[in-house]
C-alpha cells in the first residue's frame, strides 16, 4: 500500500522512517469500524441466545423453550473469547500500520497492554493499563534488552491475561441476560469495547512513533503523568491488571 503511493519502504521497519503524513494516508479508518463492528454482531448472538430464549418460553409457556445454563454460559464464554481474538487481531493490525511486528516478543507485550487499556473501564484499571504502556513504551524507545524474554514468558503471560480479560468481558458483558433489551446492550456494548482498544491503540502507537522520531519527547512521557487517570471512588470496583506485573512473575525482565 505505501508503495503504491511512492512512499520510499521495502520493509515493515522502513515504515518508522516515514512521516506522520504518510502513515495516516494508508492507516484509513477502516480498522475503527471493521473489528467494532464484528464484535457487535457476536455480541448480538450471544444476546440471543442468553436472553432471546426466555422470550420464546415466555411466549409460548413452557419452561422447557428457556435456555439451558450450559448454553447460557457457552454464550458468555464463546462471546468473550471471540471478542478477545479481535482486541488482539485489532491492535496488532494497528501496530502493523505504525511499522511495529506484533509477533515479536516485547510487541506481544506492548499490545496486551493496549488491550488491558482498552477494556479497562474504572480509574484503578486504567490507571494501571496506561502506567504499563507508558513504562513499556519508554523500555522499547530506549531500546532495553529483550534477552530474557523468551516464548516460554510469552506464552504464560499470555495464558494468565487470556484468564483475568475473559472474566473481564464477562462481568461486562451481564447486561446480556435482560430479555430482549440483552440483544441490542451485547451488540452494543461490544462495539464501545472494540472502539475502545483500537483508539487505545492508535494513541498508543502514535505516541510511540513519535517518540522515536522526536527523543526530546520522551521527557514528557518520563515524567509519568498520566492525563486519562483519575482517583479511584467507593464504586471503583474493577479489578486491575498489570501486564509488566504478570511478565516479572513469570521470569521476564522487572521494568521500572
Amino acid at each position: 500500500m505505501h508503495k503504491k503511493r511512492g512512499h520510499d519502504v521495502e520493509s515493515l521497519l522502513d515504515l518508522r522512517r516515514l512521516d506522520l503524513e504518510q502513515i495516516d494516508i494508508v492507516r484509513g479508518r477502516g480498522a475503527s469500524w471493521y473489528y467494532p463492528a464484528a464484535a457487535a454482531l457476536s455480541g448480538a448472538g450471544a444476546g440471543m441466545v442468553i436472553s432471546g430464549g426466555e422470550l420464546v418460553a415466555a411466549a409460548s409457556g413452557g419452561a422447557a423453550a428457556a435456555p439451558s445454563g450450559a448454553a447460557i454460559a457457552g454464550a458468555f464464554t464463546g462471546d468473550a473469547a471471540f471478542v478477545l481474538g479481535l482486541a488482539s487481531r485489532s491492535v496488532g493490525h494497528v501496530s502493523l500500520l505504525y511499522g511495529y511486528d506484533p509477533e515479536a516478543p516485547a510487541e506481544k507485550l506492548f499490545v496486551m497492554s493496549v488491550v488491558n487499556a482498552g477494556t479497562a473501564t474504572s480509574a484503578t484499571a486504567k490507571t494501571a493499563a496506561m502506567s504499563d504502556i507508558s513504562r513499556l513504551t519508554q523500555a522499547l524507545v530506549r531500546g532495553k534488552s529483550w534477552d530474557v524474554l523468551n516464548e516460554t514468558v510469552v506464552a504464560r503471560v499470555s495464558t494468565q491475561l487470556a484468564k483475568a480479560f475473559g472474566i473481564r468481558l464477562t462481568k461486562q458483558g451481564l447486561g446480556k441476560v435482560v430479555p430482549a433489551v440483552g440483544i441490542v446492550v451485547g451488540g452494543t456494548l461490544n462495539w464501545a469495547t472494540l472502539e475502545a482498544i483500537v483508539d487505545a491503540a492508535d494513541v498508543a502507537y502514535r505516541r510511540r512513533f513519535l517518540l522515536e522520531k522526536y527523543p526530546h519527547l520522551a521527557d514528557e512521557e518520563a515524567s509519568g503523568s498520566l492525563p486519562d487517570a483519575v482517583s479511584a471512588d467507593a464504586h471503583d470496583a474493577q479489578e486491575a491488571i498489570s501486564v509488566l506485573g504478570e511478565v516479572a512473575e513469570a521470569g521476564g525482565p522487572d521494568i521500572p
